[in-house]
């Protein structure tokens, strides 16, 4: 494991904002982010990024955009030189006006950004952090389609996963929710692009990572059942399989 990425090192030569969208555009986009990074006279930096949930249209550097679809699996992204990429990052369920179909259709896959929208993007790198935002809001807003019911009610499937650790089954969500099992999974397959099954194994997966974050000690047995893994050993193979890492190995990021 590169150094670099342990204990927060990445920050010594990467820098992350995140920037709230305009009230016109909240009912699509969750928010915009920005990575800026500085690798002169360093080698390449392999960076493990975890699987999304959400459909992102990102910029990076004078490249024209591209649309990426949810990831089920972590990937990776090597970094280089002196760089910067800008992300819209769409709320579940806020991509399915645009896109004009299921969103499953481009799950674990992306496409140019022109598939999509009428037109590709670049955009210059010279812009500060206030104009990248102020150009990507200009090209969603002139395609702006009219805000979905459904993708409403997708999006709010979704926060209340994310908002309840204990929901681990879609039964107890669909419910919660006052619909069928099978009318989630037609949902979220159309608007969201995966299941809803999966969608909250990836939320109490996130929990570890916020724990790690904040310094807590994990006990992995305790948390594993927690989740509702029937043991360690599942939780870890979960884990391993969806983040890159065996959870043990992932804590030393933190």
């Amino acid at each position: 494991m590169d150094a670099r990425g342990l204990r927060g090192g990445w920050a010594s030569f990467q820098r992350h904002s995140s920037v709230p969208p305009s009230p016109d555009l909240a009912p699509f986009v969750d928010h915009y982010w920005i990575a800026r990074w500085d690798l002169r006279g360093q080698p390449p930096y392999r960076q493990l990024l975890p699987p999304t949930v959400g459909v992102h249209l990102s910029f990076v550097g004078e490249e024209a955009g591209e649309v990426r679809g949810p990831l089920r699996r972590f990937h990776h992204r090597t970094l280089a030189g002196e760089g910067r990429a800008l992300g819209v990052a769409f709320r579940p369920g806020g991509f399915r006006p645009y896109l004009g179909g299921p969103v499953s259709a481009i799950a674990d896959r992306s496409v140019p950004m022109d598939a999509v929208f009428d037109r590709a993007v670049v955009l210059p790198s010279a812009l500060a952090d206030e104009q990248l935002v102020d150009e990507v809001e200009q090209v969603l807003r002139a395609d702006r389609p009219p805000v979905d019911p459904a993708g409403r009610e997708a999006s709010a499937a979704v926060d209340v996963i994310a908002a309840d650790p204990a929901l681990t089954r879609v039964d107890a969500l669909a419910s919660r929710l006052g619909v069928g099992v099978r009318s989630l999974q037609r949902l979220f397959a159309e608007y969201v692009g995966v299941g809803p099954k999966w969608c909250i194994r990836r939320y109490r997966l996130l929990e570890v990572t916020s724990r790690l974050a904040d310094g807590a000690a994990v006990d992995w047995a305790a948390l594993a059942a927690e989740l509702g893994y029937a043991d360690q050993a599942h939780f870890s193979r979960d884990f391993t399989a969806i983040l890159g890492e065996p959870p043990s190995r992932y804590a030393l990021r933190y």
